[in-house]
């Protein structure tokens, strides 16, 4: 009855078990919970252009989307990203740890340019004046910074802006030396050409890059580049991860300022969150006495799968990390119902191949087979279901609804590998092998 497979399978679950364990009790690995759970920053941005220019419902839609892209990337995942009326977002950021960083990343608009400074090599943080500032100030002059008439003739120079960070496909923070950081980024088709034939034109000069007309970098142009490049400059951790997230969801088309932010507390507080983890305990323990006194042997190695789904899934969720909010919590319970429906299609058709007439053996290949086609059309209809959740969370800022469909999602894939591979690999090497003996005592053992 056990196959060779069944060995390398039960191996694989083993090692799943011993990973998960570490995974859970590594503090590395922390829980991270919403902000209906622990609570977090609530900030309310508004449109800053005058009243009388129109401001049209799709660019808010992108604004939205953009600042929703930068603060996941920040780490805050289940962010509340949604348009209150013609003007303002609300932005909801739980458990934020540094408030100022987080502010100054959803209202930048990260204006990036590289500026040809000819045989110029600007030192950093110098205010410069760019093709773009048609002749104006900068702000950064505005601001009263050092500028580069303090050290060179006056008016201002202004230098020639051969592309901007829109020309920007991707941007990640790379790390050649310790505690050295640099910003990898790839060009569009449309800015490597420009960028090549700058490049190509212009060796031995400096191609100047500047942030919000503050300089990052003044490099020598040593070879010809293409649809790739990197910003060095003396970035802390931080504020290259930031420049790379500004950088790679690009500036947003309309300025924002902050009306107001505040610090909220976790909506359901600590005493209903311990409340709700042990209703769903108790839910699970009597699931698990159900299935063990209904199915007796069978009922308790699909208990030992159930706990095995349990233990797989706060991994993942550690790991990922998954943002655990009410709604997310609820998929996974959901999920959890489904891991045992799939048991119990499992068994229910072996019991019926057993009353005709089937030995054991052959009873469990049967029930295992024939109960397959229901659980996979069951599962991928609701990972469609999860699909469509996900993409109307996504669209409309619903971010709960998206964390309701990542954790149901998650669930059924690994309810699935434990209803077909989990149960199936225990089934045969304890029920299986001791078959003939079962076959005595199948009323008391087996429920028939």
């Amino acid at each position: 009855m056990v196959k060779n497979n069944d060995y390398f399978w039960l191996f694989m679950i083993i090692t799943l078990a011993v990973l998960a364990v570490r995974i859970i009790v590594n503090e590395n690995y922390p829980l991270r919970l919403g902000l209906d759970l622990q609570g977090g920053l609530q900030v309310l941005l508004e449109a800053d252009v005058p009243p009388e220019e129109p401001i049209t419902a799709e660019q808010m839609q992108t604004v939205r989307r953009i600042i929703d892209d930068r603060v996941n990337g920040f780490g805050v995942a289940e962010s509340n990203v949604q348009v209150e009326g013609d003007r303002r977002l609300v932005v909801e950021l739980p458990g934020i740890d540094d408030e100022r960083q987080a502010l100054e990343l959803i209202q930048g608009t990260a204006l990036l340019e590289f500026v040809d400074t000819g045989n110029f090599s600007l030192p950093p943080e110098e205010c410069v004046r760019t093709s773009l500032n048609e002749g104006k100030p900068s702000p950064c002059e505005l601001e009263g910074g050092r500028t580069i008439t303090d050290t060179l003739t006056f008016p201002a120079p202004q230098y020639n802006t051969v592309i901007t960070g829109d020309g920007i496909a991707n941007a990640v923070v790379e790390i050649p030396n310790p505690g050295r950081y640099i910003v990898a980024f790839d060009l569009n088709p449309a800015a490597a050409q420009l960028f090549e034939a700058h490049t190509r034109a212009n060796v031995g000069r400096f191609l100047t890059i500047v942030l919000d007309k503050r300089v990052i970098s003044s490099p020598e142009i040593q070879a010809v580049i293409s649809n790739q490049g990197s910003i060095s400059g003396n970035f802390t951790l931080e504020e290259a991860q930031t420049l790379a997230l500004q950088l790679r969801y690009g500036s947003l088309p309309i300025p924002l300022k902050i009306v107001a932010n505040r610090q909220v507390g976790a909506t359901l507080g600590t005493i209903s969150a311990a409340s709700s983890i042990r209703a769903g305990t108790i839910g699970l323990v009597v699931v698990l006495l159900f299935m063990a006194i209904y199915y007796r042997l069978p009922g308790f190695l699909a208990d030992i799968a159930l706990l095995f789904y349990v233990l797989l899934n706060f991994a993942i969720f550690k790991y990922m990390p998954v943002t655990l909010t009410l709604p997310a919590i609820a998929g996974f319970l959901l999920s959890t119902g489904m891991a045992v429906d799939a048991n119990i299609l499992v068994f229910e058709r072996i019991k019926e191949e057993l009353r005709r007439g089937f030995t054991l053996p052959e009873a469990i290949v049967a029930g295992f087979d024939r109960a397959w086609s229901s659980i996979r059309d069951s599962n991928v209809a609701t990972l469609i279901i999860c699909l469509i959740l996900f993409g109307f969370g996504r669209n409309f800022g619903a971010s709960m609804v998206q964390g309701f469909a990542i954790t149901l999602a998650i669930g059924v894939f690994i309810s699935m590998f434990t209803a077909v591979i989990v149960t199936r690999t225990l089934v045969r090497f304890i029920m299986g092998s001791g078959a003939p003996w079962l076959e005595k005592h199948r009323r008391g053992l087996i429920g028939l």
